[in-house]
């Protein structure tokens, strides 16, 4: 592995000393002092790093397929999950993807959706640890049914080995791993039951009792009666699909794990049940640093939601007091895929929401006891984003350069969009912004010639695939094929991966909340969860960029449970266990 670095190291040499009595070499010292700080606190970007199209090389074939009508049912457009997980335990990432099902046109009210042909089959891809990936599903027995529209991953029965939650529109399915390479449909058995249009999901300990929960968000109510409502012409090319606001609203899922291989529906107690919206896409963080993880939901053309935990099994939804209801100009917009992470290392993990052209993505900053600034417009990403829709994103240090980039699929909802607008396209570039200073910045033009390329993205995973220490990434596009994108060259930079094994807490660690202190001083904030995105779930590894550091000074870990770990004399350039003591 080549951990030297593209950029260009710089040399101060010796100088005279400035005499005090001089305002001119006073004020030259102090400029060069201002000019050395600055170049120390924002190391200059790698420009050798890029994303690389690796899809065929890693023998990665799927094709999404949405089995698209002339009736435009809405489920079509809104479908793309894709997880990294490692199902094997081999240490290294495997990818699954969701697909939808056969719809007819009509399609009879009440009619079973048909998933039997192979091509409409959710597909396993296994890590053949040499750079590719073989098609495992049928051996698996992870083909699915019904008509996909997201994933989740996470140990939910504290088994050492990952399980998989899939939503549909439609019943769910709880994939339970046996730790054999097969999976077993357990849903029935667990006490989970879905009902609608089911699409995010994320695992979660929210009562900090050391089994993993599960949180569900739902769309809309719809099915293919009033799915069949004509938007736009009755027929031909200027029909389109219709307006969320033509359906009524619905509630969302939170289930309680019992710890004995079942779950409650605690959705109605907990105070989930008591709100309905338009949910897509969904991420925790325990946005006010009290030790409980907080849920957050982007809603489509409606409020966002804030479940703030109370710490009794209950939430309060909060969204409107904490400023994340609406943007700046209290305004709804098209939330769809979201991340919560500390994008500027203050310690309080922030929110990002990807929204449709013109509305702009939301950015809300975190001031700290869970209470939001926006901050779109100030930070440059509201022009950034003003032409894109967006769906699958993630936030992470891309160049391992210790400052974060965020990632966006990218691809407008209405398939004929350029019919009805000309200025907008319904295949889109992905996007790449660096973070820095405050400000976001497109990098997208210099990281590779995948971002010159127009997909209709859905879903992204995020996750080291090949474990060299940058952070790889699975697009999945509505009816077209996949996408691998291997990071070249992010690993030249110093880093460390921590992969967290709980004892008291849950055993993914889900929920712990990773300090880590440069040698310099420096420090960044991690919380480890495989939730966000768009309907995908990601590695559950933490990474940290380290940049030109040789050292780590400490690494805090706050446990689910409330234990404090600490851990010294850590060398970079590891993918580190760390066990809960």
């Amino acid at each position: 592995m080549d951990m030297a670095s593209g950029s260009r190291e710089r040399y101060l040499h010796g100088r005279k000393p400035c005499s005090m009595r001089s305002p001119i070499f006073s004020l030259t010292a102090l400029l060069f002092l201002l000019i050395i700080s600055t170049y120390l606190a924002y190391p200059e970007q790698n420009e050798n790093v890029e994303f690389v199209d690796d899809t065929q090389e890693a023998q990665l074939v799927f094709r999404h397929r949405n089995s698209a009508t002339s009736k435009k049912y809405l489920i079509e457009t809104m479908t793309g999950g894709v997880a990294v997980f490692d199902y094997d335990n081999d240490g290294w990432l495997d990818i699954y993807f969701v697909n939808g099902a056969k719809l007819k046109d009509p399609q009879p009210v009440g009619e079973t959706l048909d998933k039997s042909s192979p091509e409409f089959w959710n597909r396993l891809f296994r890590n053949d640890r040499d750079g590719t990936f073989s098609d495992v599903t049928e051996e698996a027995g992870l083909q699915a049914r019904g008509y996909g529209m997201g994933v989740a991953s996470a140990d939910y029965n504290n088994d050492g080995f990952a399980d998989l939650f899939v939503t549909n529109s439609g019943l769910c399915i709880l994939f339970r791993n046996n730790g054999d390479g097969t999976f077993s449909d357990v849903t029935v058995q667990t006490g989970i039951r879905t009902e609608g249009w089911n699409m995010s999901a994320s695992f979660l300990d929210y009562d900090n009792d050391g089994n993993l929960d599960l949180f569900v968000t739902r769309y809309l109510q719809w099915d293919f009666d009033v799915g069949s409502l004509a938007c736009g012409a009755l027929a031909g090319p200027m029909r389109g699909y219709c307006h969320p606001e033509e359906f009524k609203p619905i509630s969302n899922y939170l289930f309680r794990n019992n710890g004995d291989g079942t779950f409650s529906d605690v959705s109605k107690t907990s105070g989930i049940g008591a709100h309905v919206g338009y949910g897509l896409g969904t991420a925790i963080a325990d946005f006010n640093d009290d030790g409980f993880v907080d849920i957050y939901v982007a809603n489509d053309n409606y409020r966002q939601f804030l479940f703030m935990n109370n710490g009794d099994g209950t939430f309060t939804e909060t969204a409107a007091t904490a400023g994340v209801a609406y943007t700046e100009d209290g305004a709804t917009f098209s939330g769809m895929g979201t991340d919560c992470s500390d994008i500027d290392n203050d310690g309080s993990a922030d929110i990002l929401t990807t929204s449709l052209p013109y509305e702009y993505f939301a950015s809300f900053h975190n001031a700290g006891h869970g209470v939001f600034d926006y901050d779109s417009v100030s930070t440059r990403l509201a022009a950034i984003s003003r032409l894109f829709g967006g769906w699958g994103i993630h936030v992470f240090d891309y160049d391992n350069d210790s400052f974060n980039e965020v990632f966006v699929a990218t691809g407008h909802v209405t398939d004929n969009i350029e019919i009805t607008q000309p200025h907008l396209t319904y295949m889109q570039k992905p996007l790449l912004l660096k973070y820095q200073r405050g400000k976001f910045e497109d990098i997208s033009h210099r990281s590779g010639a995948i971002f010159d390329q127009a997909w209709p993205g859905r879903g992204a995973a995020f996750g080291d695939l090949d474990n060299d220490g940058d952070i790889d990434i699975v697009v999945s596009n509505v009816n077209r094929r996949a996408y691998l994108l291997r990071n070249d060259g992010g690993h030249r930079n110093s880093w460390i991966g921590l992969q967290l094994v709980g004892t008291a807490s849950n055993r993914g660690g889900i929920g712990a909340k990773i300090r880590l202190t440069t040698a310099a001083g420096m420090l960044q904030y991690r919380t480890i969860s495989t939730a966000g995105s768009y309907a995908s779930a990601n590695d559950h590894r933490a990474f940290f960029g380290l940049g030109k550091e040789k050292a780590i000074r400490e690494v805090n870990i706050r446990w689910p449970s409330g234990t404090e770990q600490v851990i010294r004399g850590l060398q970079p350039n590891q993918i580190l266990t760390v066990r809960e003591k």
